[in-house]
């Protein structure tokens, strides 16, 4: 690992501009893929019913899917849920003829009697989620990923300078908005699990920003030669073994979570395994590019209230000099 160590010289600065043009490629195609075919919401946000039905024998999918159809469920998704036993079933908002929502009590009879395969299919449980709690889950999901963004701007602006506020919400910014895209060009489905992990992806990427915008502040103070990008570089270089470590252990996991995981997890690990991805890039290049396009400096990162201190201290101590005599004003 001696290439991932403090030692290590790589010039990431020098290829920001690369890196700009590929991050705004990303945005923007995430953008008009969000724009044009927006987000497979999941039950969760667009209402609907979620049953888990449970059979002695592997269930064969296609059969108990014709079966719901005949039974009048439009577009049922049916699909296999930790072991070809078990079976999850998602439908969306039905109505009957005069377009009321039908309650749980009206559908679980029609639908046990459309799966009810030669007796041998038991309900586990069955959720039914209405179409505005879902419109509220939606709206409340939106809101705390504004908050939370907020928030971050709040507390780094105070805890370094406002550059290193505005970095780290871009790489944020990117990172959620690159993940979102994501989901919208592959199609997999977007529910409260994927939320919880696009916020997730929200606080890694943070943090690992955050170690990387100390390391900078400090080499600004310590560091008596070199301009900004050197500096820069200098920082990414000491920390890139902390991030790359940690990006791999934590992909080892996700990768585990989401070979092993089964369904119910399958778009949550999907979700962070992007963001991952997306964060430890955006923290190095994202990031870091915003300060230098920003014009950071040495003098802007110096304490200054010490400084001005020290300095009436040292003027007020040459002033009681003179008037002793001690000090030669020539």
């Amino acid at each position: 690992m001696q290439i991932f160590n403090k030692e290590s010289s790589f010039r990431f600065m020098a290829q920001r501009k690369l890196a700009a043009i590929f991050s705004i490629v990303l945005i923007v195609i995430s953008i008009g893929s969000l724009a044009i075919n927006q987000l497979n919401f999941g039950l969760d946000f667009t209402g609907g019913t979620v049953a888990e039905v449970g059979y002695q024998q592997s269930a064969d999918l296609e059969p108990i899917r014709e079966q719901l159809v005949e039974a009048g469920f439009n577009s049922p998704v049916v699909t296999h849920f930790g072991s070809d036993t078990v079976v999850l079933i998602r439908l969306g908002v039905q109505r009957d003829e005069s377009g009321k929502v039908l309650s749980g009590e009206a559908i679980r009879p029609i639908l046990e009697k459309a799966v009810a395969i030669d007796g041998e299919a038991e309900f586990k449980r069955m959720d039914v989620v209405g179409p505005q709690i879902g419109e509220e889950l939606s709206e409340q999901g939106g809101m705390a990923v504004l908050v939370a963004l907020l928030g971050i701007l709040l507390y780094v602006g105070f805890r370094f300078e406002y550059r290193f506020a505005f970095g780290a919400i871009a790489a944020l910014v990117h990172d959620v908005v690159i993940t979102l895209g994501f989901f919208s060009i592959t199609g997999i489905e977007f529910d409260l699990a994927v939320m919880a992990a696009v916020l997730a992806v929200i606080g890694y990427s943070l943090n690992d920003t955050i170690v990387v915008a100390d390391r900078i502040r400090e080499n600004f103070r310590k560091m008596r030669k070199g301009d900004t990008v050197e500096v820069i570089d200098a920082s990414l270089n000491q920390t890139l073994s902390r991030t790359i470590i940690t990006s791999l252990t934590t992909m080892l996991v996700l990768v585990a979570l989401k070979l092993f995981g089964g369904e119910a997890i399958s778009g949550f690990s999907i979700a962070l395994i992007v963001g991952v991805v997306i964060g430890t890039y955006s923290s190095i290049y994202v990031a870091s590019s915003t300060l230098v396009a920003l014009g950071i400096s040495r003098q802007d990162l110096m304490p200054k209230q010490r400084d001005e201190a020290e300095k009436d201290d040292i003027e007020e101590f040459l002033r009681r000099d003179r008037s002793k005599g001690n000090v030669d004003t020539d």
